[in-house]
């Protein structure tokens, strides 16, 4: 019997799930090597919050920092989680004794002096957390201004010729004590990621109560500018329809990228780096680099109209 020369359309590599995902990721590099950054050249200071634990919130801050250092930024992350995480992915020392924020905090150091440089680039900055800063809610009760604490050490580190910064993330605990209410009072903008996954918009409510509270008593700029969605996974119908449902809530705020689930952003920070230098070219690292570059072309299109 003779044989077809033609093999069945259906064994083409070039169609296949894997050709086709290969040569997305191209194309969006392609396309964020062509992508012209204009900075706003004012500092903007996000916190990155949800009392909701699990959600990519720390992760989320230290990827959006590099992946914003990555098209030019000068950045500062603000550790107030006294687990230190952030500090461990950037890579910067912050055992017991490295001056710390809780030393900013409760000391009154300037934050200069706790302030280091990141492995990863000389425009990526830490000010690291220690294990001292468990203790910081308790000591703050009794302070002066114990809620501006953070915000006025923030000013006038930006008061200083020569320390200007393009953006300050603060990473903060999951929950609603005197070290989040010191990031809510520093900050102008609340990034807020979410899991899509089941129970995603849990305790959501009550982030945003608490925001309201800050606007009303301590920071009347505070704003949620960002919903960021993370843990995504497109082969699921469950990830759609919390993606929908988000975006059907917060139309204005969702950014329109998605992080996806990556083994290579959940590897990184064991390796005391962000995705975007372990592994710059995978798809977590690119889907942060295209959530940062949306992130600053909204605040232009806002600055210009």
């Amino acid at each position: 019997m003779k044989q077809s020369d033609e093999a069945p359309a259906s064994t083409s590599f070039d169609d296949s799930p894997i050709a086709r995902e290969i040569a997305n990721l191209s194309a969006r590099r392609r396309t964020l090597e062509e992508t012209t950054v204009e900075l706003s050249g004012r500092t903007r200071v996000f916190t990155v919050s949800n009392q909701k634990g699990g959600v990519g919130k720390t992760t989320t801050a230290v990827n959006i920092a590099a992946a914003l250092v990555s098209v030019g930024a000068r950045v500062l992350v603000v550790d107030l989680d006294p687990q230190g995480n952030a500090s461990t992915a950037l890579g910067v020392a912050h055992n017991a004794d490295t001056p710390s924020v809780y030393d900013v905090l409760i000391d009154e150091f300037p934050l200069a002096d706790i302030i280091q440089t990141s492995p990863e680039s000389p425009k990526l900055l830490c000010a690291p957390s220690t294990i001292h800063l468990a203790g910081a809610e308790i000591e703050l009760v009794s302070q002066v201004a114990r809620e501006h604490r953070l915000r006025g050490a923030l000013r006038d580190y930006l008061d200083i010729e020569g320390n200007h910064l393009d953006f300050v993330i603060i990473d903060c605990p999951p929950s609603l004590g005197l070290l989040t209410i010191n990031a809510f009072t520093a900050a102008d903008e609340v990034l807020i990621p979410i899991q899509c996954e089941y129970y995603a918009l849990e305790g959501l409510s009550q982030l945003l109560g608490s925001v309201q509270m800050i606007q009303k008593h301590l920071n009347p700029g505070l704003h949620v500018s960002t919903i960021l969605l993370t843990m995504y996974d497109g082969r699921t119908r469950l990830a759609q329809q919390v993606a929908e449902e988000v975006r059907s809530h917060f139309t204005d705020e969702v950014l329109n990228t998605v992080i996806p689930r990556s083994v290579r952003v959940s590897e990184a920070p064991s390796f005391g780096q962000t995705v975007i230098a372990y592994d710059g070219q995978s798809a977590g690292a690119i889907a942060y680099r295209e959530a940062a570059v949306e992130i600053v072309a909204r605040d232009t299109t806002k600055k210009g109209s």
